[in-house]
């Protein structure tokens, strides 16, 4: 039941599918799911070695890296999938999004809890880098290629290197496919740089305010023609 509710799922979620069959037979993402349900079931039966084999063999043909300790919710969406990279302790809650070439990777050494863990109807946009054991919220958007670093509050919308928060609404937001328009959000570098150019201006007038329509311009470091031998 849950190949075929993941399936359905993503023909609902993606406009370029023709059918749910089209999707279960042909989507290298349904597969790499599949897999990994597999995998995950013999790596918490402890037969390690068949679990990474698993692993690796969807790996293989579908091109996505899903370690079988990771923890995926149901009805999880990884469009096109190419280069996606799940880690160990990364969890993935439900209804999720991820386009290709993702990693959802981990920090130090620790055998501890070292990758992120994604809330649930969470879009991550093509090449984006979460990295550390923190969480990103429910609802949450992050935009292709940043580099997140660090929890993201719920609803929140990240973009840029590192990653910034340029956008917070609480409301939950469902068809979350549609609704991270690239195009369309801020760049969190240049409305800093913006702040700094109105910051500098302000300052300029409240100098040239302070010296009065009557100053003198400072002297020249520069000699004189008068001062030439």
């Amino acid at each position: 039941m849950g190949f075929w509710a993941d399936a359905r799922s993503i023909a609902k979620r993606d406009p370029a599918a023709r059918s749910v069959l089209h999707v279960a037979l042909l989507y290298p993402g349904v597969r790499a799911v599949a897999d990994h349900r597999v995998a995950h079931f013999l790596y918490n039966a402890h037969f390690y070695f068949l679990a990474r084999w698993v692993s690796q063999y969807s790996r293989f043909w579908t091109g996505i890296e899903i370690h079988p300790g990771a923890k995926i919710g149901k009805e999880l969406f990884i469009d096109h999938g190419m280069g996606v990279v799940i880690g160990e302790t990364a969890e993935v809650g439900d209804h999720c999004t991820i386009y290709h070439g993702v990693t959802l990777g981990g920090t130090g050494k620790v055998k501890e809890k070292r990758h992120p863990t994604l809330g649930n109807r969470v879009l991550v946009g093509s090449g984006a880098q979460i990295l550390g054991p923190f969480k990103v919220g429910d609802n949450a958007m992050i935009g292709a290629n940043a580099v997140v670093l660090s929890e993201v509050p719920e609803g929140a919308t990240v973009v840029g290197v590192p990653g910034r928060m340029v956008r917070l609404a609480g409301a939950s937001l469902h068809n979350r496919a549609e609704e991270l328009d690239q195009t369309a959000i801020p760049d969190p570098v240049y409305q800093e740089l913006c702040k700094i150019m109105h910051r500098i201006a302000v300052l300029e007038r409240m100098q040239g305010a302070a010296n009065g329509p009557d100053c003198p311009e400072p002297p020249s470091s520069e000699p004189s023609s008068e001062d030439a031998p």
